[in-house]
């Protein structure tokens, strides 16, 4: 299989203010990819810019071998959930099914094809039993179950999640990252975050994102590194595992 994100030399700006510089990146089929950085350093606009909702000033950009508006519908996207928008009654099984829309037309019904998918996507993120509780009732760590359950009934070969541990406690983090591990041996994924702790233990590659992208192609990141995108001092902290911590500003 071909390069599943392919970008070269890529520049964004926003009304003159310089967003992405020269990044480079290539993910193949299966790699776990996290990409860590400051708040405001670019991270949401390079997902943005993966998937062809933004084009750039400068460069090229080829998403599962094509162009991102014409490939992007093979691509499951988890975006940051903010609990305001999960008040309203719909059941688990809804939010799953709800994935299978734009592989549909105007006014078409699921059927039993959408439905199948469903169900094995829901087993797979292990949420099977949860089917017809309403999303609001779960905890922040099933809720992302369930939002990757919604991005997998298409069946894509690259998941995108943009900052998933966000609202889930460390006992549940720990299964949720252990779902994610799963899974890349199935697909390729994409992840922004700050965890930083988590993501030297499960993910295979890391970057590091402060508009210029610091990316070695494995998960060693070196200090410097760090300290450029972070603009601050950096300590490494190794407790069995490589643990990265960042000093307070």
């Amino acid at each position: 299989m071909e390069n599943v994100i392919d970008l070269k030399d890529v520049w964004v700006s926003y009304d003159n203010v310089r967003v992405l510089e020269s990044v480079n990146l290539t993910v193949k089929d299966k790699d776990f990819l996290a990409i860590i950085g400051p708040n405001g350093g670019g991270k949401s606009t390079l997902l943005k810019v993966i998937l062809g909702l933004i084009k750039p000033d400068k460069g090229s950009v080829t998403l599962l071998g094509g162009r991102p508006a014409k490939t992007r519908k093979d691509v499951g996207y988890v975006p940051q959930y903010h609990s305001s928008n999960l008040d309203f009654p719909v059941t688990v099984w809804d939010v799953v099914l709800m994935g299978r829309l734009s592989h549909k037309g105007p006014l078409q019904r699921y059927n039993d094809e959408d439905r199948n998918a469903a169900l094995e996507a829901l087993k797979t993120v292990g949420m099977l039993d949860f089917k017809d509780r309403q999303i609001g009732e779960l905890s922040g760590g099933q809720k992302q179950r369930v939002f990757i359950a919604r991005s997998l009934v298409t069946k894509p070969k690259l998941l995108i999640l943009d900052e998933p541990s966000t609202g889930i406690d460390s006992r549940m983090q720990k299964e949720f990252y252990e779902l994610l591990n799963k899974l890349k041996s199935q697909i390729a994924i994409v992840m922004v975050t700050h965890d930083i702790s988590a993501v030297s233990v499960y993910v295979d590659k890391i970057g590091c994102l402060n508009r210029k992208f610091h990316y070695h192609d494995d998960k060693e990141i070196s200090p410097h590194d760090l300290e450029v995108s972070y603009q601050c001092p950096v300590e490494l902290i190794a407790h069995g595992v490589p643990h990265r911590v960042l000093k307070e500003h």
